[in-house]
């Protein structure tokens, strides 16, 4: 470990710390280009998040997870990456990293870096290596590479589609300029997918493990963790095999499927865990795998990640029932794999809660893309959003999951009550998503959209310029400054239950307590304290003891709909 590394490991959280420290922790996810920025060119930035920690500190988060600050073309926001162990110069250096994770370390913050194994950028070093040597060699063999059919290898590998729209491989020239062969790429064509049967692959990403664990990150999140491995032997089935293969709820949980989810592909976390354990306290890791319930274990046993995200709740409806299934079966899986829940409501992929809970379809429930993913939005017309209806039933919802056993992810913006944008011109979004599949799918910008820190100003707050995706009129009403302070806000409201939460949790039980009213959640912890929630749109007697906090105003002894309570 590196002297650097030792500083910024021990500045505020000290080798004895808790190992546990995130099987109830608080994570606050930051789009780092979207968050802060510090010198006034559009885009977030490392200093801009270290300029904010005492706002972090305020907030009373336990954890920042950093979504992708590589080295990256922006092909996929970030997600194609250049450099594995570097910082994006248009957001830092290296240094800047470090003294970022020095201050959240010692506001008692701990750090989470979003790494990317299954696919790297077309930048990196490896893939340019790739295309300038011959089929066959060594270069070739770190990425996925494979002959055309056809007379002259001009048809695809196979007929699958990347979750992005459009084929799932692309034909490289060869270096003599001849058309040569196709490399697949599960994403954006700017994404390669790795060839992780391939020993030089493992070894280098446990090098880039041990490389950010050295400079004080606590832990990682680990992004499509179910796409690593895959079996490519020929005949490649066909889209439509793949799909007829896969109808109803059973479809490949025997790990069968060419690339999503095969059983080997936790051989590499065991090698991970391996070296998370090499630290003290061990490094931490949460899965984003989009997995049939069945298999989502696997990913957060002790031998492996530890964590895995469920996303059940992100495509609940706003039910009382359909939430009471979805906890009582995740808090199940959670005690069977011995790691703890996780709970989510928005983040960077997914349309803003409180714009979905103002939305007439569904009453909040997203659809999914192929691989699970949740940005495919049912777009509906503006006129038929209900923005007070959907940030109470927002509000509602984030108290309720602030009560529950495990981790809680919260992203950028939600404790501002902030609204998806929709009105963003096509010439400025930036999703590809959006460009592959226009007219189909509106890509996940308005989630993406720079945070607003001031009532007025060319970005609010944001910088000192113009913000790199539009920021709306309305903006200033949500920003921080118009709600620090002010009792009853929606950005007071999460501090108080950030900091509530802290007091409150030690168990990770609950015990459910039956109520006559329908659309009712009510449930208590084994610490003694009670969440109540009604989902519906009366108001409802509410339970005796003492008032902790509520999402919104109380109606004497009767709670309203669509709000949340803590008693005790």
């Amino acid at each position: 470990m590196s002297n650097t590394a030792t500083l910024a490991t021990l500045s505020g959280s000290d080798a004895a710390a808790d190992p546990n420290w995130w099987r109830q922790a608080s994570v606050y996810q930051i789009y780092p280009r979207s968050f802060s920025d510090s010198n006034g060119d559009g885009i977030g930035d490392i200093k801009g998040i270290t300029a904010k920690v005492p706002y972090l500190k305020a907030l009373g988060i336990d954890a920042v997870w950093l979504s992708p600050f590589y080295p990256s073309a922006l092909a996929d926001g970030g997600y194609d990456v250049d450099d594995y162990r570097d910082v994006d110069p248009k957001l830092g250096n290296l240094a800047d990293f470090d003294e970022m994770s020095a201050a959240l370390h010692a506001a008692g913050i701990k750090l989470i870096a979003d790494i990317v194994p299954n696919h790297s950028s077309n930048r990196h070093e490896w893939f340019k290596e790739a295309l300038a040597s011959p089929r066959g060699s060594d270069a070739r063999e770190r990425y996925i590479f494979r002959d055309g059919k056809g007379e002259n290898g001009e048809i695809p590998p196979s007929d699958w589609e990347s979750v992005f729209g459009g084929p799932a491989w692309e034909r490289i020239t060869e270096p003599d300029g001849t058309p040569g062969q196709w490399y697949m790429h599960i994403f954006a064509k700017e994404q390669p997918d790795l060839n992780w049967s391939n020993r030089e692959i493992r070894d280098d990403f446990l090098k880039t493990l041990r490389f950010w664990s050295d400079r004080g990150v606590d832990g990682f999140r680990v992004d499509v963790a179910h796409a690593l491995t895959k079996d490519l032997t020929e005949p490649l089935l066909s889209k439509l095999e793949l799909s007829e293969a896969n109808t109803g709820t059973d479809g490949f949980i025997d790990g069968s499927h060419p690339f999503w989810d095969r059983d080997e592909v936790h051989e590499i976390y065991v090698e991970w865990r391996e070296v998370f354990n090499e630290y003290n306290p061990p490094r931490t890791a949460v899965a984003e795998a989009w997995v049939h319930a069945s298999r989502r274990a696997r990913y957060a046993s002790p031998q492996g990640l530890g964590q895995a995200f469920n996303f059940d709740l992100l495509q609940a409806d706003f039910d009382a029932d359909e939430f009471r299934e979805i906890i009582t079966r995740n808090l199940a899986e959670a005690t069977e794999s011995g790691a703890s829940s996780t709970w989510v409501f928005s983040n960077h992929d997914v349309v803003r809660h409180a714009t979905r809970y103002g939305l007439p379809q569904g009453g909040g429930k997203h659809a999914k893309g192929q691989d699970g993913k949740g940005w495919l939005l049912a777009g509906a017309p503006a006129e038929e959003l209900d923005i007070e209806l959907g940030l109470r039933r927002a509000r509602a919802a984030t108290l309720l999951m602030l009560a529950l056993p495990g981790s809680a992810y919260l992203y950028q913006g939600e404790e501002l009550g902030l609204q998806e944008v929709g009105e963003i011109p096509d010439s400025e979004r930036q999703d590809p998503t959006f460009f592959r599949n226009k007219g189909v799918e509106i890509g996940r910008d308005g989630c993406r959209v720079p945070l607003p820190w001031e009532t007025e100003g060319s970005s609010f707050g944001f910088g000192a310029g113009r913000a790199h995706l539009p920021q709306p009129e309305w903006f200033g009403r949500y920003a921080v400054a118009a709600q620090d302070g002010q009792e009853g806000s929606t950005l007071e409201f999460y501090r108080k239950a950030l900091k509530l939460r802290r007091e409150l949790q030690a168990s990770e039980e609950l015990e459910w307590v039956e109520n006559s009213d329908a659309g009712v959640l009510h449930f208590r912890r084994h610490d003694g304290w009670q969440s109540v929630t009604n989902f519906g749109s009366d108001a409802v007697d509410l339970p005796a003891g003492e008032v902790l906090i509520s999402s919104g105003p109380l109606d004497g002894g009767r709670l309203p709909g669509n709000t949340t309570v803590w008693l005790r």
